[in-house]
């Protein structure tokens, strides 16, 4: 952000001197604003789609699992001898249950949190690499 902030305050800086007939230095400067803008949305795009694609193959890897946990979980219910076991193996299927949604949603919360850093990686090193040669100017 503060790598930001410093491209932002030196280009609007340079645009405010520039008035309405800037040099051609200040115009391949715009110039190359624009293009880096649109490469970095680019990247930034190009990398969170191929994370959401691999999120989607662990999602459906955490339903298949939940889902033949709690087929076992069923079978064992159904297979009780007694009362007892019954409600022992019910108990155990409401728990399994509640442990593996919550385990899932931290695990979705966690790759949506990796998409978002994902998709500012390269919208960062291009704000830190101009706040870099832009000080030099």
């Amino acid at each position: 952000m503060s790598a930001s902030a410093q491209v932002i305050g030196h280009r609007t800086a340079r645009m405010a001197m520039a008035g309405p007939a800037p040099s051609q230095r200040d115009r391949n400067e715009f110039n190359l604003m624009s293009r880096e803008k649109i490469e970095a949305l680019t990247e930034s795009a190009h990398a969170m789609a191929i994370r959401m694609m691999s999120m989607h193959q662990e999602t459906a890897r955490l339903a298949i699992q939940q889902m033949l946990n709690g087929a076992a979980n069923l079978m064992s219910v159904a297979s009780s001898n007694s009362l007892h076991q019954s409600g022992h193996h019910q108990n155990k299927l409401a728990q399994d249950t509640m442990h593996d949604s919550a385990k899932a949603m931290s695990q979705f919360n966690t790759s949506l949190a990796n998409i978002a850093q994902t998709g500012l990686q390269p919208l960062h090193a291009r704000a830190t690499a101009n706040a870099k040669r832009l000080k030099k100017l």
